[in-house]
């Protein structure tokens, strides 16, 4: 009994070979590793490519062809390669999985092929329903032609054929169209695609008698001038990726075997839009779409180049986030920002072209780079009460750089701080306050502080006291209207005299304001922990403009309940010039103070304003 059992076990644990689903493989590919089917024409174009680097690797003088023909929806790709014996189909054609480039002893020379996943002719399954190869091997010439025939049900036929079916070596495959994928296999669709896929080619490659392959590449070839070349630059961009560049920049990094040029868009795009790039391997169109390709910060180019050192994915369509991909990014990086930098020192009318578009991406990497924002202190611009200045101009004409954090925060303060004499940079926009505040840094003894309620109070005139006291009735009725909205009331004198009153705060009085809100919506246990909280934050403030006339005429008025209307009034005028965004509580107060001034406004003839009557 315990041999029986013995040798069950020892049947149960032997192994057994997968099978796979050849229909079901091909629906994976179609729809799971490959983005269109169009990638069909790549594989085979790098199959044909692989081949000849093959047997040129043994028979440098060999010929370097490939021959594509379509017709009558079928396709025959023929090629000078190394070709294939008998042997070599059984085991590389119908074994998936496994890469030419891993037999016979070529496993040093993998870096010279542009495939290395051996999914090869698999592929084309996608676009064909039968796919017939016949190959001659150029290794053992004796041997005789072989035909590989295989079908989308995973079946498969090999026979030799007579000497006179393949004279030469190479390899030919044939494709017939599966139902409704003969637009692929048209002559007008594989021409569009050979050339897409394969301009940068070294091998001699045509679609019937049109070339596909066009070199050197726009980037190698030598121009009369540098205006002349960027005119052809200007040109390929255009027929690449639809537009016209601001400039271009070569990307040449020998030790990482890398050609190309990076366009410079035209017009701002978002840092979040995430830029396409398109990537040669060795020749042949990787991708493009590659996204990892350089910095992040590098958001305004876009790059063509032709690589011989980055791994593609297993699909072929991305590349492989590795060190060497990680080291290029850097190098690319570098070569922008020394494009950068050479405008910077040399062509400051380029560059002020450039910023004027694209100072978000600058700025984004100046904030990392203190070279980079030395060298572009004197260009970047921002907004300040002096209008657009570089931070480098603004510091030399005030002792202290002030700056608010955010846009409301500047639009309340911009117009007094500037009557004052106070310089105030917009830090509300993007990177804007991080620079200013790496401004020391790179500019030793600069003076740089954020703006806050207090500082912008404390540069206003303050009034004499007995004029002050004289109005004390009327600021007593101003600070309990607004009592309930957290904000004091204070009389100062400033200029520009046509502003009645300007409305501060600063984050802390936000903060509190805040917190109070949500403690009166909050049960008692809630309101209790809130009401905690609660600390000494500045409370917003209404500075009323005790030099201009309206002030003076509200301030003379001896209806209370017209005074809080009033005050309302212009509590929510300052609101609305500072453009903050209103609670409901201010909505509300805008509301009131509406009504009550149409009613004030169309009282009775025979009713005095100062009686108190409607």
């Amino acid at each position: 009994m315990d041999s029986q059992t013995s040798a069950a076990s020892q049947a149960s644990s032997s192994p057994h070979t997968f099978q796979v689903d050849l229909r079901g493989l091909v629906d994976l590919l179609s729809h799971h590793l490959y983005s269109s089917p169009k990638v069909y024409l790549r594989e085979l174009l790098q199959n044909a490519v692989d081949a000849i680097t093959a047997r040129r690797a043994e028979q440098p003088d060999a010929p370097a062809r490939v021959r594509l023909h379509a017709e009558d929806g079928s396709l025959r790709v023929e090629d000078s390669g190394v070709g294939l014996t008998e042997s070599d189909v059984h085991n590389l054609l119908a074994t998936i999985g496994r890469s030419s480039k891993r037999a016979d002893g070529l496993q040093e020379a993998r870096s010279e092929f542009l495939g290395q996943f051996g999914i090869g002719l698999l592929a084309c399954f996608v676009v064909a329903e039968r796919i017939r190869v016949v190959s001659r091997s150029a290794r053992t010439p004796d041997a005789r032609p072989v035909e590989w025939t295989a079908t989308d049900d995973g079946s498969y036929t090999v026979r030799t054929l007579p000497d006179a079916a393949r004279p030469e070596p190479g390899t030919t495959v044939y494709l017939q169209a599966r139902a409704g994928a003969g637009e692929w296999l048209t002559e007008e669709r594989v021409l569009a695609l050979a050339r897409d896929f394969g301009s940068l080619l070294p091998y001699d490659v045509r679609v019937g008698d049109e070339e596909v392959t066009d070199l050197p590449a726009p980037w190698d070839r030598p121009y009369p001038s540098p205006a002349t070349r960027r005119v052809a630059l200007a040109r390929h961009c255009h027929e690449l990726f639809g537009f016209t560049p601001l400039d271009s920049i070569e990307l040449n990094v020998p030790l990482a075997g890398i050609r190309g040029v990076a366009y410079v868009l035209p017009s701002a795009v978002s840092p979040a839009q995430r830029a396409r790039h398109r990537v040669h391997l060795k020749g042949m169109l990787l991708t493009e779409r590659a996204e990892q390709l350089l910095p992040d910060w590098a958001f305004f180019v876009r790059c063509v180049l032709d690589t011989d050192s980055l791994r593609p994915t297993a699909s072929r369509e991305s590349l492989y986030e590795d060190e060497t991909l990680a080291a290029v990014r850097e190098a690319l990086g570098e070569r922008i920002r020394s494009w950068l930098t050479g405008l910077a020192a040399g062509d400051p009318e380029r560059l002020a072209a450039f910023l004027s578009v694209h100072h978000l991406g600058v700025k984004s990497l100046a904030r990392h780079d203190k070279e980079m924002l030395r060298t572009m202190l004197p260009w970047l611009p921002f907004e300040t009460t002096d209008g657009q200045l570089s931070l480098e101009e603004f510091a030399l004409r005030h002792p202290v750089v002030h700056f608010t954090r955010t846009v409301e925060e500047y639009r309340q303060v911009a117009p007094i701080a500037s009557a004052q004499g106070v310089g105030v940079v917009n830090g509300g926009y993007t990177y804007d306050s991080e620079l200013v505040e790496a401004l020391p840094s790179v500019r030793p003894g600069t003076v740089v502080a954020e703006l806050d309620a207090n500082t912008v109070t404390a540069h206003l005139d303050a009034v004499e006291p007995a004029e002050e006291l004289a109005l004390a009735g009327f600021l007593a009725a101003a600070r309990a209207t607004l009592d309930p909205l957290g904000c004091d009331v204070v009389l100062r004198a400033f200029h520009p005299l046509s502003v009645p009153a300007l409305h501060l705060d600063d984050r802390a009085a936000r903060h509190e304001q805040a917190r109070a809100a949500a403690e009166e919506e909050a049960d008692d246990l809630w309101a209790g922990i809130l009401g905690s909280l609660r600390g000494s934050a500045p409370r917003a403030r209404l500075v009323l403009n005790h030099l201009n006339p309206l002030i003076r005429k509200v301030s003379s008025l001896n209806d209370p309940e017209l005074v809080g209307t009033a005050t309302e009034s212009l509590y929510g005028q300052a609101l609305l010039m500072a453009q903050r965004p209103l609670r409901p509580a201010d909505s509300a107060l805008l509301n009131r103070a509406f009504i009550g001034l149409l009613e004030w406004a169309t009282h009775s003839d025979s009713d005095s304003p100062g009686d108190g009557h409607r």
